[in-house]
């Protein structure tokens, strides 16, 4: 199952970007099984585990929607719309299981419709809890069982306690590359760019952990050596928010005088940055990473504290980044109808605005043909901030 893509680094970060299945339909043809997986809370470490390749489902801004309307309404998150309707149009037809999870209500909704109409051999629904202590890290860890115990029938064996905690240790090497990959980017100004970030964020999600380990490190020792770095703008950008998975909008906010240091979103930051802690129980470890480590707005910790006090428990973390990587503006990102994030809204703004830091907030509709005209309003946000 040897990669024979001669590309490295960046290079071939961005070949895997712009043809995200061809490496899984290479695999598949070779025998290996592949379960695709929405949002980044199904653990991968228990499908990398018993031999599966995890591919992350994502949608297509630049596809415009023509299947999903029928079945799923139209005032729900685009982004689960636009996945579901590639998924409608065989864009997954080659995955052995599906996994969809109780991230958000569009992704609940989705998966149970996925699973009536996409035949899929295997569906699985992981039921997350909302709040992250006490019994909801038991039940948690239940849901992990059930799930174990499905795609075992699947893979056609047991899962082995001891591959487990390879498969952590693995994808926990994974995380620290990607850290290490993003500190390249607190020199003013940063060693990479924001698109070329995402291009490797989003090919570490389609190929083996084994395979984007190689490749972060490639990256890593390119853009250390290179002569060619990005040039310095007003704005040092946070994005916080939902998800981006297309370099055009990332494009789009850099060619405005911003440069991108630090994303908090599903395809940034969150589900790499704590590494899991390997317990004697792996399945514990990977319950607690999952419910109290992905720092996501749909869990949340019940408090009886003040409003500000709320604020500091709940986004301490972005006053560490914005520290951290000396950024002077944030820009959050919500997809239309993204419920998670756009209630976050004023809570968020409030503690943020309260560091300092201006913030600009754009919904936008998960579609390249309405980037454009947001360009002015990222230009007047780098010349306020710059």
């Amino acid at each position: 199952m040897k990669d024979t893509n001669k590309k490295t680094g960046l290079a071939r970060a961005k070949d895997i970007y712009n043809h995200r299945s061809k490496r899984a339909r290479e695999l598949k043809a070779e025998g290996k099984k592949v379960i695709g997986y929405f949002c980044c809370f199904p653990p991968v470490e228990i499908m990398t585990a018993l031999d599966f390749l995890p591919l992350r489902l994502l949608g297509d801004m630049d596809e415009p929607i023509t299947v999903a309307d029928g079945y799923l309404p139209t005032v729900m998150c685009i982004f689960y719309r636009s996945t579901f309707d590639l998924g409608m149009k065989g864009r997954f037809d080659f995955i052995d299981g599906f996994i969809g999870a109780h991230a958000c209500d569009g992704a609940e909704r989705t998966s149970y419709i996925w699973s009536n109409y996409i035949k899929t051999p295997c569906n699985f629904f992981l039921d997350l809890p909302h709040v992250d202590k006490g019994e909801a890290v038991s039940y948690f860890k239940g849901q992990l069982n059930y799930l174990k115990e499905t795609i075992e029938g699947l893979a056609g064996k047991k899962l082995d306690i001891e591959s487990l905690k390879e498969a952590i240790s693995l994808h926990n090497k994974q995380r620290q590359l990607v850290r290490e990959l993003y500190y390249l980017r607190k020199p003013d100004p940063p060693l990479i760019n924001g698109s070329e970030v995402l291009q490797v964020m989003i090919s570490i999600m389609m190929i083996p952990a084994e395979e984007g380990n190689v490749l972060i490190q490639e990256v890593i020792d390119e853009v250390k050596t290179r002569q060619d770095i990005p040039d310095k703008k007003n704005g040092r950008l946070l994005v916080w928010g939902s998800l981006i998975d297309n370099i055009k909008f990332t494009d789009l906010i850099e060619s405005s005088g911003l440069n991108i240091i630090i994303e908090d979103t599903a395809t940034g930051t969150r589900p790499f940055w704590h590494d899991i802690e390997e317990t004697e129980d792996p399945l514990d470890g990977v319950a607690r990473h999952y419910l109290q480590e992905v720092k996501c707005p749909r869990t949340f910790a019940e408090t009886d504290t003040s409003y500000k006090e709320d604020l500091e428990n709940r986004y301490s973390y972005l006053k560490d980044f914005a520290k951290y990587w000396k950024v002077n503006g944030v820009f959050g990102n919500i997809i239309r109808n993204c419920d998670i994030h756009g209630y976050e809204i004023p809570a968020v703004k409030d503690y943020l605005e309260s560091l300092g830091l201006p913030v600009l907030i754009i919904e936008q509709d998960y579609s390249t043909a309405s980037l454009e005209p947001l360009r002015t309003r990222f230009q007047a946000f780098a010349e306020t901030i710059g």
